[in-house]
């Protein structure tokens, strides 16, 4: 009975953890800006009803359908920055995340990170990482889970309006 009992909370413990990462801690601070969209919101996204002729509206549709999860956290406070930056810098290292790519221009940094799927062109996580340059102060981290392909991910944050979306571009047309 203990083995059963002491099996049942760690799997209850272990489901509850699954769902929340080390960038949770950036979720209700004042000083951050948190946008979060879940699987239920995505699966509701793919089911608007457009014009099937629309080319770009279907592949908007294809592509949130594979999505699971988006957070973006964004700061100016240089404090809470520096806190995300530490964050980052320890995400980073996590094993299977590879760098994508990096970019700095002018003070500003970017760092666009994958978590590969099941073949070659899928992915099932992309972190990025941005600090601002000498005009734009914010700092931006964005994770994005799910089963989806980098170069469908151009449109997703056209149609969103994401921080960071130009930077995601310039990575989705290096990896073809």
């Amino acid at each position: 009975m203990i083995k059963f009992l002491t099996t049942l909370v760690i799997a209850l413990v272990s489901h509850v953890l699954l769902g929340q990462t080390v960038f949770d801690k950036f979720d209700g601070p004042e000083d951050i800006t948190t946008i979060t969209v879940n699987k239920k919101m995505f699966e509701m996204m793919s089911k608007v009803k457009t014009n099937t002729t629309d080319k770009e509206a279907q592949q908007y549709l294809n592509l949130v359908k594979k999505l699971e999860n988006l957070k973006v956290f964004v700061t100016s406070n240089t404090k809470m920055a520096a806190d995300m930056k530490a964050t980052a810098e320890k995400y980073i290292k996590s094993p299977g995340l590879e760098e994508l790519m990096r970019v700095n221009d002018g003070g500003k940094s970017v760092k666009i990170h994958i978590r590969s799927g099941a073949n070659g062109t899928k992915i099932k996580e992309l972190f990025m990482f941005i600090e601002g340059g000498p005009k734009d102060k914010e700092t931006i981290i964005l994770l994005l889970t799910g089963d989806f392909d980098l170069n469908e991910i151009s449109l997703l944050t056209d149609k969103m309006s994401l921080p960071g979306g130009e930077d995601l571009k310039k990575a989705s047309k290096g990896k073809k």
